[in-house]
């Protein structure tokens, strides 16, 4: 017998479940029908409604479940980068508790609000960029812009145009509606231009007459455009040497360097235990305390000399919470290079007090008679301990200063202080064996 429908087979079968199995198997097959060109294909009514079999149940918990887990996803990307993003402080957390660091800060509230250009020194990895945003946000210009440009990553071919932008047709490539530059996109706002003593000699020109007359002529433009603008520069180099090298224009020093603000390095600091503490916190997510890090570890971080600053020491707050067993930080979890390093003794981690009474500078007869007083004279026992750790670091005045816990300039002054002259200023070998009178 032939079939004619599968409405018959579920007629014959009485069983309504096994019918709309049947129907829903034959819906799903595909049905091919090759009809002659050029006839028009015929549509059969059909006398009831098929019932439809609806979606199986596996499927929709399974894109649910896909769905949340591409949310999942998305949100811990979210927060990963959120996290690992620069962080940007209130210009009064920059201090932490140096006092260094505290006068810096409040000279440059001084200046930030007065139209006069900063330049910021110090060395790689001291945070000044930090820094320049921090005096952004503390500005009257805080809604506006703040327009970073890496002087040293533009290359020189195009860092005219990303400068001070084009018009339309300026050069072949350009965009049909022209681009800003960098100094128009700050009008209103603040520009900070970061390692400006790896700008070119012929950027300098036209960079300086932007400031003296606060107009830039875009690339291909026949009028200039005014702008107004708070100037940042920031740099780790001795401009003063690059101009006597003739690589940095002095005229272009004048006017970057109206105010200049000096980031101490972070050997020099007196907070490092707090930063340390702080960058911990952070990290973690969580407040830390003295049980979080061992005191060995602590003592390393203390006392190792940071040539990164706290760029190399977030790094390695970082890798240590990263790789850390059982909630602590100990030695084992520190990188090679603090592994390697062997810490001076707590006494000498500990800054001295910089407000210690010191003996005024005399000359150098009136030390030699000094020299002759008991071995109890806190002026003896002192040039001594110096004069011992300028040995014990062969006269090496960066290592010294750290042993001592100062920094270099106090370390200079102290010498002038104690009367003890400079190895480079005897006749004598380079590095001998200073002997205490």
């Amino acid at each position: 017998m032939y079939w004619k429908s599968w409405d018959c087979l579920a007629i014959l079968c009485r069983r309504r479940a096994i019918a709309t199995c049947l129907r829903a198997a034959h819906s799903a097959i595909p049905r091919i029908k090759s009809l002659p060109r050029g006839k028009p294909a015929r549509q059969k009514s059909s006398p009831r409604q098929e019932t439809i079999m609806p979606t199986t149940p596996v499927e929709q918990p399974l894109a649910e479940a896909e769905a949340d887990s591409d949310v999942r996803t998305s949100t811990a990307a979210r927060s990963a980068s959120s996290r690992h993003a620069p962080r940007y402080r209130d210009i009064d957390q920059l201090a932490a508790g140096d006092a260094c660091m505290h006068d810096l800060i409040e000279r440059g509230k001084r200046l930030i609000d007065r139209g006069i250009p900063v330049l910021i020194l110090g060395e790689t990895g001291t945070g000044k960029e930090y820094l320049s945003r921090a005096l952004h946000d503390y500005s009257a210009r805080r809604r506006a812009s703040w327009i970073a440009v890496n002087c040293a990553s533009i290359p020189e071919s195009l860092a005219e145009s990303e400068l001070f932008g084009y018009c339309k047709g300026a050069f072949s490539g350009a965009l049909p509606g022209g681009m800003k530059g960098k100094v128009q996109q700050a009008d209103g706002g603040t520009l900070f231009l970061d390692e400006i003593g790896d700008m070119p000699l012929a950027l300098q020109t036209r960079l300086l007459r932007v400031l003296s007359e606060r107009e830039v002529i875009p690339l291909g433009a026949r009028h200039p455009v005014p702008v107004d603008v708070q100037l940042i520069c920031a740099t780790h180099q001795d401009l003063k040497t690059l101009i006597a090298e003739g690589r940095f224009r002095e005229d272009l020093y004048y006017r970057v360097a109206g105010g200049v603000l000096r980031l101490p390095a972070l050997r020099e600091r007196s907070d490092r235990r707090r930063l340390v503490m702080q960058m911990i916190t952070e990290e973690l997510g969580r407040p830390a305390d003295d049980s979080v890090i061992e005191a060995a570890a602590l003592q390393r971080l203390l006392a190792y000399p940071w040539p990164g600053n706290l760029r190399q020491m977030h790094a390695v707050i970082r890798y240590s919470c990263a790789v850390m067993n059982g909630g602590r930080i100990e030695v084992r979890d520190l990188p090679e290079e603090l592994m390697q390093f062997q810490p001076a003794t707590l006494a000498e981690v500990h800054p001295i007090t910089r407000t210690a009474q010191i003996r005024p500078f005399t000359s150098r007869a009136e030390g030699e008679a000094g020299r002759e007083r008991s071995s109890g004279d806190p002026y003896r026992d002192e040039r001594t301990r110096v004069i011992d750790a300028l040995n014990g670091s062969r006269w090496n005045i960066s290592a010294a200063s750290r042993q001592l816990g100062m920094c270099r300039a106090s370390l200079y002054r102290k010498l002038r202080q104690l009367d003890i002259p400079h190895v480079r200023d005897q006749a004598m070998p380079a590095y001998p064996a200073y002997a205490v009178a």
